[in-house]
């Protein structure tokens, strides 16, 4: 059984108030490890840390900070092969996904320590003589970062290398479902040369946390991955205190499929990027519009490699797609299945959970779906597919811009104009044309509308840290008498 608990100045939190629940393997529903959940104290004794961290931090040179984030990547990269076993076993990915995201984890957090010695200020042009203005980029504080369950390392890698690039401290909430993950990566940094005041690392109720760190006035900053919903909670408490926010939030991304592509291959490659982690991906192809010339060929040929996908326990090699995240998502899928039903959508296979142990859910694919239907208005967060027709390019641009969302959006054409224009018409904060890889270390990940705003990777991963300083000086201090 392993043990996951709280850091806080680089010892493990215990106080009579801490609780132990258990984590639970989705595949197998049986105990593999428990998780103490921290209290009230606990939380003080993180923030008071984190106070102590950031006047530490922020003064460590950034070619410092830089070396030591490199030799945290370093350390996770010689560990990717356990890291990525803790993963499946607790979170249910296939192995071979594990192994990917915990190599991207490592990759973002290398790009990051680059960035930390490039957050560059400006000289101003004077306007009168013997007046000089600056700009300066400096930390804005330190920051409570909040992570789902459905990412438990690369989420925690991209919000912790933002902020101790920037020369932030940072108290992390990881999901509880998933917490082994998220504390092999925070050991990593403390093994690399991160000083325990610099980064901690709290399990708990949610919203006691939530509420107790934002609450307090040591916090600048908050970093939330996570539903629309509780996102709009939590910047309702950053906003009695103006704090900063950056919000990766729920999104709905569609897919527009023109009739210029050959539909069966088109298909497939879908079939790929929809099921990953069983679908529970923020950026995960969810509503398809397919053209009406290639419509019913595209259907029968997803549904046919949606139908061959194997399904089973992450830990088997042969397995494609592992089981969801826990409980509740098998209850949402079902009940999302049967409103799709009534709506008058066609079911073109799957639709099920698979047996009675761990939380199994058929590849599900629906045609003909009305736009008026659940499934198209919200996200599904599992392996289920509405698919629906359209005939022009501004009534599909008309459709898909229809929802509050605006994360990722997705095309496929073999036409540079239609590529052009709809890449132009699509409201989201990423988007991908003919492929569906949006986040790369290099690249912004976030959204506009109610996906959030502000992002995670690229140059702006570093700049959501930092804010500006203007410093207006004269050039001599003769007008102000003798010393």
């Amino acid at each position: 059984m392993q043990e996951a608990y709280s850091i806080i100045n680089s010892q493990r939190w215990a106080s009579p108030g801490v609780r132990a629940v258990g984590i639970v393997n989705p595949a197998t529903e049986e105990a593999i490890g428990r998780v103490e959940l921290i209290d009230a104290q606990g939380l003080d004794q993180a923030l008071a840390a984190a106070a102590r961290g950031f006047m530490l931090w922020k003064n460590t040179s950034a070619y410092e900070r830089a070396a030591i984030l490199r030799k945290a990547v370093g350390i996770i990269r010689s560990r990717q092969d356990e890291i990525a076993r803790v993963m499946t076993l607790e979170q249910g990915k296939p192995l071979a996904e594990a192994l990917a995201e915990v190599v991207a984890s490592a990759d973002n957090i290398e790009w990051m320590a680059e960035e930390a010695t490039r957050a560059y200020g400006r000289l101003l042009v004077p306007r009168n003589a013997g007046i000089h203005q600056l700009v300066r980029r400096e930390p804005v504080g330190p920051v409570a970062s909040f992570c789902p369950w459905n990412f438990p390392a690369l989420t925690p890698a991209r919000k912790i290398a933002g902020a101790l690039a920037a020369g932030c401290s940072l108290i992390l909430k990881p999901a509880e479902e998933t917490p082994l993950t998220a504390l092999h990566i925070v050991n990593a940094f403390h093994e690399a040369g991160v000083p325990g005041e610099v980064l901690g690392l709290v399990y708990g109720d949610p919203q006691q946390v939530s509420e107790h760190l934002i609450a307090s006035p040591v916090i600048r900053k908050i970093s939330f991955t996570g539903s629309t919903p509780v996102g709009k909670l939590l910047l309702g408490l950053a906003a009695r205190g103006v704090k900063r926010a950056t919000m990766e939030l729920g999104g709905h991304a569609p897919v527009v499929v023109f009739d210029d592509v050959d539909p069966a291959r088109t298909a497939q490659q879908a079939v790929a990027a929809k099921f990953r982690n069983a679908g529970q991906v923020c950026t995960s192809p969810t509503r398809f519009y397919v053209q009406a010339g290639i419509y019913p060929q595209f259907v029968q040929a997803f549904a046919d490699a949606a139908r061959a996908i194997r399904v089973g326990d992450g830990m088997d090699a042969a397995v494609q797609m592992g089981p969801l995240a826990n409980s509740r998502r098998i209850a949402a899928m079902a009940a999302l299945t049967e409103d799709t039903l009534a709506s008058g959508a066609r079911l073109a296979c799957g639709g099920k959970r698979i047996g009675t142990r761990g939380y199994f859910f058929e590849p599900t694919v629906f045609s003909d779906v009305p736009e008026n239907a659940r499934i198209m208005q919200d996200e599904p967060f599992g392996p289920i597919v509405p698919i629906a027709s359209f005939t022009s390019l501004d009534e599909v641009a008309a459709r898909v811009n229809a929802l509050p969302f605006g994360l990722a959006a997705y095309a496929m054409t073999r036409s540079l104009a239609r590529a052009t224009a709809i890449s132009g018409l699509l409201e989201a904060g990423m988007v991908g044309i003919n492929h569906y890889t949006v986040s790369t270390p290099a690249s912004p990940f976030g959204g506009v509308k109610e996906s959030g705003y502000g992002s995670e990777g690229g140059t702006e991963g570093l700049d959501a840290y930092l804010v500006t300083k203007c410093v207006t000086q004269r050039s001599s201090g003769a007008d102000l008498g003798p010393l």
